[in-house]
């Protein structure tokens, strides 16, 4: 009787390596795609649970975008869309040649450079802060305290900054008392952008600082103690690992900022821009509220928002792309 040897090659005595036998291509896993009815068995419990989000993504999301042909129509709301004479590039032309459209555009890009410079950098810093203290009550109670703002309507924000920083506000009241005169804060429009960055950071910082704190509670303590180790020190720990640690998400969401560029918050500035008049209060989208609900100009409110969701996503295409460059993945893997 023949006796089939199961025993793997000896390896070379010189250490090089042997060639690959049918034995260990016999061994090496084989990864086969399942077919499509196997993972439907295996996975349909979690695809029902994505119907309803599905569903909804299509009706309040995709389903509205075939509105936008509205921008090239002398659309008319009380007769059928279909019946609505098509005009081409007409309302683009008319938009841009109104004056006010690119008012609106100027302080639109003012107010995202300022925001990005003053505010995105906050919920960073108050990450690391919470971060770095010892006590966990204290942690939980600053926290606490920082994500409350959140919370409230920009009715209830613009109320508490009107009765602190307004005309018959607690800080006028002050320099009266003084004899210093008043200061019209906000009914300023030269500070009318510093004061709205003020108002996005004392609501939103807290709450932004959520995620960076996720992502440094993802870094391993043993790399700073790897580093003070070798005698790093605090700067050098911050420099070398807090700062490779967190720097993903730092880009990711730069580039779903710049993406989100053109919205700088409806709400918040429709309810000052009379305080300080459409020169300096007026934004694309108190633009569209106001010449193209208010004024029943829909096609041309329409060509406005369908602009400004262009530029969005060139803007977040080219971030992505500079992303990629320095390195990182972005918002989506380069190809």
């Amino acid at each position: 009787m023949n006796v089939i040897s199961t025993s793997r090659p000896a390896p070379s005595v010189q250490g090089t390596t042997p060639e690959r036998t049918d034995d260990y291509a016999a061994a090496a896993p084989v990864h086969r795609s399942l077919p499509f009815g196997a993972r439907w068995q295996r996975d349909y419990p979690l695809a029902l649970m994505v119907v309803p989000a599905l569903v909804l993504l299509l009706l309040f999301v995709y389903a509205p975008l075939v509105g936008n042909v509205i921008a090239f129509m002398d659309y008319q709301p009380y007769i059928p869309i279909t019946q609505s004479p098509w005009v081409g590039l007409r309302n683009f032309t008319q938009l841009f040649e109104d004056p006010s459209f690119w008012t609106a555009v100027l302080n639109t890009l003012e107010i995202t450079a300022v925001q990005l410079v003053l505010f995105f950098p906050v919920p960073i810093a108050l990450a690391l802060l919470i971060h770095s203290l010892a006590w966990p009550w204290l942690r939980a109670t600053l926290q606490s305290v920082l994500y409350l703002p959140h919370f409230l309507s920009w009715v209830i924000v613009v109320g508490f900054f009107q009765q602190s920083l307004g005309a018959g506000g607690v800080l006028n009241t002050w320099l009266r008392h003084l004899d210093l005169g008043t200061l019209n804060v906000m009914a300023d429009p030269d500070s009318f952008v510093l004061l709205i960055s003020s108002q996005v950071v004392w609501k939103d910082a807290g709450w932004g600082a959520i995620i960076f704190l996720a992502a440094l509670a993802a870094i391993d303590d043993s790399l700073y103690e790897a580093a003070a180790i070798d005698g790093a020190g605090a700067w050098s720990r911050f420099w070398h690992v807090t700062l490779p640690g967190i720097r993903p998400i730092i880009v990711l969401l730069l580039i779903l900022r710049l993406g989100d560029a053109l919205n700088v918050g409806f709400e918040q500035i429709l309810l000052q821009r009379n305080a300080v008049g459409p020169a300096a209060g007026e934004v694309i989208d108190t633009y569209v509220y106001y010449h193209g609900v208010l004024d029943a100009n829909w096609s041309t409110g329409i060509a406005a928002g369908l602009m400004k969701g262009l530029v969005g996503l060139v803007l977040i295409l080219a971030a992505n792309k500079a992303a990629h460059m320095l390195g990182e993945q972005g918002v989506y893997a380069k190809s």
